[in-house]
């Protein structure tokens, strides 16, 4: 769906919009969402891949899920992340364009 700038005039859909930007300010959910985009992980898998603690990841999630940026699968015991959609994946990658330009 192609948005037009007008739209943006609305100052509910620039919050929204600003408020999308701050999730992708974090360094540790920036590298949660890389270590997911192209297959899904559990919170185990996630934290060994970076390195870093169980509990910090999980807490990741949570902000990453509510702001639909991730989706899990339960599968038994264990929930699988993956990214919620491929507009995710594009957004990081027209980051690193840009700051690569």
């Amino acid at each position: 769906m192609e948005t037009n700038f007008q739209e943006l005039s609305q100052p509910d859909m620039l919050f929204e919009l600003a408020d999308l930007f701050k999730v992708f300010g974090d360094s540790t959910r920036l590298r949660i969402l890389y270590a997911i985009s192209d297959s899904e992980m559990n919170v185990q898998r996630i934290a060994e891949t970076l390195g870093m603690e169980q509990s910090t990841i999980s807490h990741q999630l949570r902000v990453l899920r509510h702001n639909k940026l991730v989706r899990g699968r339960r599968d038994g015991k264990q929930i699988y992340y993956a990214l919620d959609d491929d507009h995710v994946k594009k957004i990081i990658e027209m980051g690193l364009d840009h700051i690569m330009e």
